[in-house]
């Protein structure tokens, strides 16, 4: 059955490739994903979150649940990789290996539906529109944890940069949240010859992108890992006049919501005082995209023991470097325990010689789908024991 299932599972990862879904839009995917569940038995629930689905597992009598997590959405982007089951929908991929994810764990689903060997119930999660980092909160608001009720979570995601078949995790923040700001900056234009006359709104900027470096530098531990980006910068004057608008566009990133905090409230303060300082006018707007996703001890210790069961000690990193990249799993982390690892897909020991993720080049490494799979088999064994 495994050699058969290894098979089925390549050909629904490239099926699902060839037939990419944005945030919100995976109509196509979930329906695929409920039928082939409930064929299994499973009792389906469709549109949690919109267009998520959750199926449910139960043998035996055990009272505990134990729910494992995948994401289904493509991103909005051009494929350039030429192969024979590339994307068939204009400027939509599968850049981040959610194909491979949703194939995972198809196969553990079938897998523990088949063998059994557990006591208890399994919670199958096929998540929406994590890219934008609105699908966890789309369940949740859903009535996810209300409807069903879970003891603890896990998923993993496929990672280029780590060997083929390894796993990396940590205790505590092992993605970043994401924050966005706008920075809008009014000030009085003016012809360039006679700057006295402007409120020069550039220079005020320009003030401000620099001021908020030290945000990091003085203000962060340097135990702690944090990053302000500005990213982008507009303004509405020509080469021969002083600007009355720029506005500043940006991210952030941190791996603990009180350095979170720390840097909105820095920010604010920032531009505020500059402007201030400057006789310009500030409209500042930053939002909250992710959650850091913040592992549990004990989720992680569990996922370890399996993990090292399944691809060996040596082939485990149970205390990796926090990555700064972003994930909405954070989510699901704040109403129950678990843990969120990585599984290595690089199938070169040059780390620049494998194709990143949304990379237009990128594919996904159809030679872990069974490691994923058996060890979503062999994470319920252990949580879930007879």
């Amino acid at each position: 059955m495994k050699k058969d299932l290894k098979k089925q599972m390549k050909e629904w990862r490239r099926h699902f490739h060839q037939n990419p879904e944005t945030a919100f839009e995976e109509v196509k995917t979930a329906a695929f994903v409920a039928d082939y569940l409930r064929g299994l038995g499973l009792d389906v629930h469709t549109g949690i979150g919109k267009t998520g689905v959750v199926a449910n597992l139960k043998v035996g009598d055990g009272e505990r649940v134990v729910g494992l997590r995948a994401d289904m959405d493509a991103i909005n982007m051009q494929e350039t990789t030429g192969l024979p089951y590339a994307s068939t929908v204009p400027n939509k991929m599968h850049a981040c290996g959610h194909d491979g994810h949703t194939a995972t764990l198809m196969g553990a689903a079938t897998l523990l539906a088949e063998e059994k060997g557990f006591n208890g119930t399994v919670r199958f999660l096929f998540q929406p529109a994590e890219e934008p980092g609105k699908g966890a909160q789309a369940m949740v608001d859903d009535g996810l944890f209300e409807r069903f009720p879970m003891d603890e979570i896990y998923g993993i995601h496929n990672a280029s940069e780590i060997p083929e078949g390894t796993f990396h995790t940590r205790v505590g923040g092992i993605m970043a949240s994401e924050d966005n700001f706008t920075i809008r900056i009014k000030g009085r234009g003016s012809h360039a010859s006679a700057p006295h006359l402007s409120i020069d709104p550039l220079v005020t900027a320009a003030e401000i992108i620099m001021a908020l470096q030290t945000i990091v530098s003085r203000n962060v531990s340097p135990i702690d890992q944090a990053v302000v980006s500005c990213t982008e910068l507009y303004m509405d004057g020509v080469h021969n006049a002083i600007p009355s608008n720029v506005e500043i566009l940006g991210d952030t990133r941190s791996n603990k919501e009180e350095i979170q905090a720390l840097i909105e409230q820095r920010m604010q303060a920032i531009c505020e005082n500059i402007c201030s300082a400057n006789n310009a006018d500030l409209d500042f707007l930053y939002t909250h995209e992710f959650a850091p996703t913040i592992n549990w001890a004990e989720g992680v210790e569990k996922a370890v023991a399996v993990a090292k069961k399944v691809v060996g000690e040596e082939n485990v990193n149970s205390n990796c470097d926090p990555w700064m990249g972003s994930e909405d799993f954070g989510i699901f982390l704040k109403h129950v325990p678990g843990c969120f690892l990585f599984l290595g897909a690089g199938k070169s020991e040059e780390r620049s010689e494998n194709t990143p993720l949304h990379n237009s080049k990128y594919d996904f490494n159809d030679d872990i789908l069974m490691t994923g799979a058996t060890f979503f088999r062999e994470l319920i064994r252990h949580t879930l024991p007879q």
